[in-house]
């Protein structure tokens, strides 16, 4: 017991800008990622993959089975006479008629025929890398080639059977009657197509993964988003029980979304160390991870906007085309139908809503998540679409924007596609972000351009972001016998700083020393449940639950510490118990001490679940000013501002960190980053020579603020922020190159905007554009 003090955590509590905990381990190569904690003596693992995109295949290992080394091949027959499932799960959409898209089945490996270049056809366990790469090249693989499919036209060469037609899905939501009824009696109507370029997600860390058996158990470590996806995917393909699999995550270098489902190579791995009993790794190179990850984006869409005679919004008819690629990835046909309608009408007081989306496969790699999934494309086209409307209509584009907002005391706000928006104060982060980035002064910076000989133009992007993913999640407190605090959560970091923010809870809710507090993840036997982190979800949810949590651990230790004070009652203030009548305090971690030594052991552990009653909607203002040379067609960021409504920050520089991040990643599309096939089905775009990561003399200093208004679906008054920057950096980059190049007479420019393309857009030369 103590003598009552100043509260120890006072620095470190919620609403601060705390350091990450995490970094002097990771940035002192302390950090333990998939590749690092593989048993010693593991046996290495190599894909042979489809140097051709579409063609019937046979398939002859045998000299493979017989080099040095090797300890077992598998092509895709072994896989059919083995008694596992052969073929990766998926989620499938429901079409406008009420018929269910179409599912063709994922192979793990190919058999007879494959779909696309990069395609896993063999996989090859040796002693070293080296004679495990040796051994894929003795497979030989005869290739009858077939014709190739990667327009996102209906018909061409049919890629599955079960889609003769290609359409994988027709999906439609609102109410087609009544927006084409407002749109017939609008009195203006604008429609604009725009491109949304396919990207390849690169995280920093490539995919990877280990299994091995442990007394009966089979335990695989993978770099994904979350345990327990996984552990159900291993039990189904390996007909094995949920409890015989052990599922970890160590650290992540990098998600975006792409690691959130299984690929083959972690079942194929599991699989190997099971049969061999014997430690198996897998790790992809980057060329492999570039040729075989989930891509993202890369989908078409038209917008119809009708205006009445005082430009407000009445109706918005959406219709996009979205390539698949070869397979259904597992959430691939929800993101650009389902996930896009959750902000699909935006920020606007628009009822009459229809949109559709059909998804097409060709012969490329598969498509899915990839950070903000869905709803960066539905801003992308409202946001170009409203700013082009602007131009048509004669108005000042954001005069149009407050026109057309959701007003504040309009909320809570049922929109169009039946999500209900909580909160929101739409004009006020306007008005902050156009004062923060001195909107007022714009034209004199144009001119100061123009006086250079180059083209300036002024960009605005107005986001609002769904946060999705399990609404439901767990935390569990432990009091331990070395004196300090374990808490074990349901999601998992990829390097967004959950361990940091996570210790902030416990300091600001239980007075606990933060250097105290143990975070575990990523264990699926450590932790009972949980989401897993995908959709923003993990602040709002994870800190919902750890609150509920530290709650019961006070009720739980109340009674107890009272008895220690010996009186009725003793109150938690925030550090301590304290008790009328008393000179004494407990803390929570003397109260812990207490309750062991008298073995109480029932008071230390806690663990709370909460489902949160509805989504967040964190929302925010985009300001992007660039300048292009029109001699070469370089175009450049130079300015660039954000004002977020993310509700309550728990640590705002660890936020404005995640909007950085989002930032850049949206620029990178914009600017540079673009995946080219050939006309063979071809990767082009398949290192970092040839693709166009974004790098830092890109990116200017990114200006980030909060004007907050707490959100009523989480005690905690938040809202998700891991996706926010990219859902808004697209279209601002966009409407700022149509607004440099709108006096060259120029009325579509798409993404990317590489220096090529935007010298031929300025030609007007749509057979350069397109053949860049």
């Amino acid at each position: 017991m103590t003598d009552m003090t100043a509260p120890a955590n006072e620095a470190f509590g919620l609403s601060r800008s705390v350091r990450r905990a995490e970094d002097p381990r990771l940035l002192t190569g302390g950090g333990a990622y998939v590749d690092d904690t593989a048993p010693l003596g593991a046996l290495h693992a190599v894909v042979l993959r489809s140097s051709v995109a579409h063609a019937q295949i046979t398939v002859d290992a045998s000299q493979a089975h017989e080099a040095d080394g090797v300890a077992l091949v598998l092509t895709g027959a072994d896989v059919e006479a083995a008694d596992i499932v052969n073929h990766l799960s998926t989620t499938v959409a429901e079409n406008r008629d009420g018929s269910r898209a179409a599912d063709p089945k994922r192979p793990l490996l190919a058999v007879g025929r494959v779909r696309f270049v990069g395609e896993a056809i063999a996989f090859v366990v040796a002693d070293t890398i080296e004679r495990a790469r040796d051994a894929a090249e003795m497979i030989e693989v005869d290739y009858e080639e077939l014709d190739v499919k990667l327009d996102v036209a209906g018909g061409g060469a049919v890629v599955h059977e079960e889609a003769p037609d290609n359409i994988v899905y027709d999906y439609g939501k609102g109410d087609e009657e009544a927006t084409e009824a407002a749109l017939a009696s609008a009195h203006r109507v604008v429609e604009l197509t725009v491109d949304d370029n396919r990207i390849i997600c690169a995280s920093l860390e490539p995919r990877g993964v280990w299994a091995q058996m442990e007394e009966g158990r089979l335990h695989v470590c993978v770099n994904g988003q979350g345990v327990w996806g996984p552990k159900g995917t291993l039990a189904t393909a390996l007909k094995m029980k949920k409890s015989d699999v052990r599922v970890t995550n160590p650290d992540v270098g990098g998600g975006f979304g792409m690691k959130a489902m299984s690929y083959p190579e972690m079942i194929l791995t599991a699989y190997a160390a099971r049969t061999l009993d014997t430690p198996v790794r897998w790790m992809a190179d980057r060329s492999e991870s570039m040729l075989s990850d989930n891509a993202g984006r890369d989908l078409v869409c038209h917008a119809k906007l009708g205006f009445d005679a005082d430009n407000r919004l009445i109706a918005y008819r959406m219709d996009n085309v979205a390539n698949m690629g070869a397979y259904n990835s597992g959430y691939a046909q929800h993101i650009q139908s389902e996930l896009f309608s959750k902000v699909m009408p935006g920020c606007y007081d628009v009822q009459a809503c229809f949109m559709t989306s059909k998804g097409i496969f060709t012969n490329t790699t598969q498509v899915d998540a990839y950070r903000g999934a869905g709803r960066p494309e539905a801003i992308y086209v409202l946001e170009r679409a409203m700013d082009f409307a602007a131009r048509e209509l004669g108005v000042d584009r954001f005069e149009l924007r407050r026109k057309c907002f959701i007003q504040p005391d309009q909320f809570p706000y049922e929109s169009a596609m039946g999500e209900t928006y909580d909160v929101g104060d739409f004009p006020r982060v306007l008005n902050r972000a156009m004062a923060e980035a001195d909107v007022a002064g714009f034209e004199a910076r144009r001119a100061d351009s123009a006086a250079q000989g180059k083209l300036r133009g002024l960009g605005l992007c107005y986001y609002i972001e769904s946060i999705l993913g399990n609404p439901s999640e767990s935390a569990e407190i432990e009091f331990t016998d070395d004196g300090r605090v374990t808490l074990y959560v349901g999601t998992q970091s990829n390097g967004q700083g959950h361990e940091t923010v996570y210790k902030q809870f416990l300091s600001e809710d239980l007075g606990i020393p933060p250097d105290m507090i143990d975070v575990v993840q990523g264990d699926s036997d450590r932790i009972a449940t949980g989401g897993g982190t995908g959709g923003s979800r993990s602040v709002t949810t994870q800190g919902t639950a750890n609150k509920a949590a530290s709650a019961k651990v006070i009720e739980k230790f109340a009674p107890f510490v009272a008895d220690l004070l010996e009186v009725d009652t003793a109150e938690f203030d925030g550090t301590a118990f304290r008790a009328d009548g008393s000179n004494r305090v407990v803390t929570v971690l003397e109260a812990a001490a207490e309750a062991r030594a008298a073995g109480k052991t029932e008071l230390l552990k806690t663990r709370e679940t909460t489902t949160l009653p509805g989504r967040s909607y964190p929302n925010g203002a985009h300001l992007c000013e660039v300048e292009i040379d029109p001699d070469t067609g370089h175009l450049a960021v130079v300015k660039y501002t954000v004002v977020d409504d993310f509700g309550n920050l728990m640590n705002p520089m660890l936020a404005e960190g995640q909007v950085h991040g989002g930032v850049v990643q949206g620029i990178g599309q914009a600017v540079s980053e673009h995946v080219v096939y050939d006309e063979t089905g071809q990767l082009l775009t398949a290192s970092f020579m040839d693709y166009g990561m974004p790098r830092a003399v890109q990116v200017p200093m990114i200006a980030f603020y909060s004007e907050p208004v707490p959100s009523t679906a989480n005690v905690l008054g938040m809202k998700g922020c891991g996706e926010a920057g990219t859902v808004g950096a697209m279209a601002a980059v966009g409407n700022a190159a149509l607004d440099a190049l709108w006096d060259r007479g120029l009325r579509r420019v798409d993404m990317p905007f590489t220096p090529s393309r935007v010298w031929a857009m300025l030609q007007q030369d749509a057979g350069a554009i397109a053949a860049e």
